[in-house]
Order: C-alpha cells, then sequence, then structure tokens
C-alpha cells in the first residue's frame, strides 16, 4: 500500500469577530465541498492542526493530490460563520516543523 502524501498549509485568517475552531473547520470543508463535490472534499483529507486565535493564524493537513484543489477553495471562502472573512495561505511546506520555521 503506498503512502499518502500530506502537506502543511499556514493560514492567515482575516475576520473582525474571529471564529471558533469547529466555525473555521466547517466553513473550509463547506466551500471544498460547494465548489469540488463530495468526492474532492474527501480526496483533500483536509485536517485542522492548529488554530491560533490571538494571531488570527491556522493550520490545516490536506493530501499533496489536493494541493491546488484546496488552495483554489480557500481563496473563494468569503464568510464564516455567517460573518465576512478571507483566508490567505501564508506558507506550504511538508513538515510541521519546517512550517513553523518558515513563519518565523
Amino acid at each position: 500500500m503506498k503512502r499518502v502524501k500530506r502537506r502543511y498549509l499556514a493560514l492567515e485568517v482575516d475576520c473582525k469577530a474571529m471564529p471558533t475552531e469547529r466555525e473555521f473547520t466547517d466553513a473550509v470543508w463547506a466551500v471544498v465541498t460547494r465548489l469540488h463535490g463530495e468526492v474532492g472534499a474527501s480526496q483533500a483529507a483536509l485536517s485542522l492542526i492548529d488554530f491560533d486565535f490571538e494571531h488570527k493564524a491556522a493550520v490545516i493537513r490536506v493530501s499533496l493530490a489536493a494541493l491546488d484543489t484546496v488552495k483554489a477553495s480557500l481563496a473563494a471562502l468569503t464568510s464564516i460563520a455567517g460573518k465576512e472573512a478571507s483566508v490567505r495561505v501564508s506558507s506550504i511546506s511538508g513538515t510541521i516543523r519546517a512550517l513553523h520555521s518558515n513563519r518565523g
């Protein structure tokens, strides 16, 4: 069986009222499902790794095969829990350690 390659995305969340972890995760899943369907969302294998309220940042894990799909979906995200929001990918890495060292 072949090992699934994953990538970690560091995200910047721009929202006046910071959402909860659950609201953020639900919004990301919803936008991926809306743009790429349930099959595309399941292939993405999305997982929230870290959510920092103070710095308005998040780290998610996705499969390498669905990286472009998830990046396009995040660009289309316009609201989280009914509040206007946007998400920007600040960096991408193959390991969490390298991701944190790149972020500074």
